[in-house]
């Protein structure tokens, strides 16, 4: 079941003066918005007063009235409760406010989904069971819900796993790691799969073990490197070529 979501409007006065040092008094008003459901079928509409940051009124969706929790608030509830038009403006609060608000925080929101980048690298032991060490890393995906499982020839793997929870980054992406100590073996084939709602299908990388990455990417700087040179020499043999059929030669 998902955990339910809340919307919330404050409503702070402060209502007396300070007599010399930090002593005030504080009116607050609170109205929340709780459900859980896609459908908002299970909304409850919550509207708090409170007086130093305790509750003496309160109205709740499903009571349908004004409960008070002080000698004040209980003489005020009675006093809302006898007054129509407080009493149902109350009780539309969760078709009036609560639904369209919670409607477009999902669209906005809940709804969207951005798919994980995934990277694979090989990081150094720290004297565990086995001389090797991989991380699968997935960073700057949302919603925070994923799952990361390792797999060894295509089958998934349980043992000698360690993960991060999923992390925030603080602009509403997230990220999470996970390391995985094996042994190498001739011809075996490792992989990390990541499953994702902003996904059509799992993300699968394989482990290349040919090279360390800083190789790889020493060859790729450096084949880039060849073929720019390439065009280059392409281009001024092109040019010299034009340049020369456009002279006449004149014997001395």
């Amino acid at each position: 079941m998902s955990l339910p979501k809340v919307l919330c409007f404050h409503l702070i006065l402060m209502l007396s003066a300070f007599t010399g040092a930090a002593n005030g008094y504080y009116y607050s008003r609170w109205a929340k918005c709780i459900h859980s459901s896609r459908d908002f079928s299970d909304m409850v509409f919550i509207d708090n007063y409170i007086f130093n940051k305790d509750v003496f009124i309160q109205f709740n969706s499903t009571v349908g009235y004004y409960v008070g929790y002080t000698e004040h608030g209980v003489y005020n509830a009675q006093r809302f409760n006898n007054d129509t038009n407080i009493l149902q403006q109350e009780r539309a609060q969760v078709e009036s406010y609560c639904k369209p608000n919670a409607e477009i925080r999902q669209s906005a929101i809940a709804d969207k989904t951005v798919a994980p980048k995934v990277k694979l690298s090989s990081v150094k032991a720290a004297g565990g069971r086995h001389p090797a060490v991989l991380m699968c890393s997935a960073y700057r995906f949302y919603p925070h819900r994923i799952q990361v499982t390792w797999m060894k020839d295509d089958k998934p793997v349980k043992s000698d796993v360690t993960s991060t929870e999923e992390m925030p980054n603080g602009d509403w992406y997230y990220q999470i790691h996970s390391e995985l100590e094996f042994t190498p073996k001739s011809g075996e084939k490792i992989s990390c799969m990541v499953d994702h709602a902003g996904l059509t299908k799992p993300i699968i990388v394989d482990w290349d073990p040919s090279l360390p990455e800083s190789e790889r990417n020493k060859i790729a700087i450096g084949a880039s490197g060849l073929v720019l040179g390439i065009i280059l020499a392409a281009a001024g043999l092109i040019y010299y070529k034009k340049k020369s059929s456009g002279r006449i030669l004149v014997p001395t």
